[in-house]
């Protein structure tokens, strides 16, 4: 196994055990992890699709932990980069959609729902059908004059599969842990 083989399955082992932590709802310990996996894939020049992947893990994180307006923030910063790249690839119209469809939610709750409902069918005039399952349910309620709440949002991001760190999807037995000295020097360097 070459060094870069190395380097990506350490990355990977890094990120895994992120979603371990994560699955146990300890999201501020598997962000730390997932912030270590990006660093060390963009140091060792991986393939964008692992940048993509632990991002997403990230906004998951956040958002679960309640971080909204982080998520909220990154997401318009991502659209205003995807409508800047005008891009006709199917793969960037699915990353687009998604990336709005997460928007719609945080705005969802947030109680905007207006602006979710815009992003929402934005997100699914990118992509066919289908895509999207959860954005067209929540446009479809929507229409219908059904109230959105917390637990109808929640219940539908899991019957969708909204969220990419599910437990059959986990590898536990390929994680890999950041020693404890590298997660207290984290939680350190956050408390200043």
């Amino acid at each position: 196994m070459n060094s870069t083989d190395k380097a990506h399955q350490l990355h990977l082992g890094i990120a895994e055990q992120g979603k371990v932590l994560a699955l146990a709802g300890r999201h501020a310990d598997a962000l730390q992890h997932y912030q270590e996996a990006l660093r060390m894939a963009v140091s060792s020049r991986a393939p964008e699709v692992f940048f993509r992947h632990y991002t997403q893990c990230v906004m998951e994180s956040l958002e679960l932990s309640g971080e909204l307006d982080s998520v909220l923030r990154y997401c318009n910063e991502a659209e205003a980069h995807y409508a800047r790249l005008d891009s006709p690839l199917p793969l960037v119209a699915r990353d687009r959609a998604e990336n709005l469809q997460r928007r719609g939610c945080i705005q969802l709750r947030q109680g905007q729902l207006a602006d979710a409902l815009a992003s929402l069918q934005q997100a699914i005039a990118l992509v066919q059908p289908p895509e999207l399952p959860l954005a067209r349910a929540l446009v479809g309620w929507a229409a219908r004059g059904l109230s959105i709440g917390e637990r109808q949002l929640r219940d539908a991001q899991q019957r969708h599969a909204y969220f990419i760190v599910r437990k059959g999807l986990v590898e536990p037995k390929r994680a890999i842990p950041l020693p404890p000295e590298r997660l207290r020097s984290a939680h350190a360097a956050s408390l200043v």
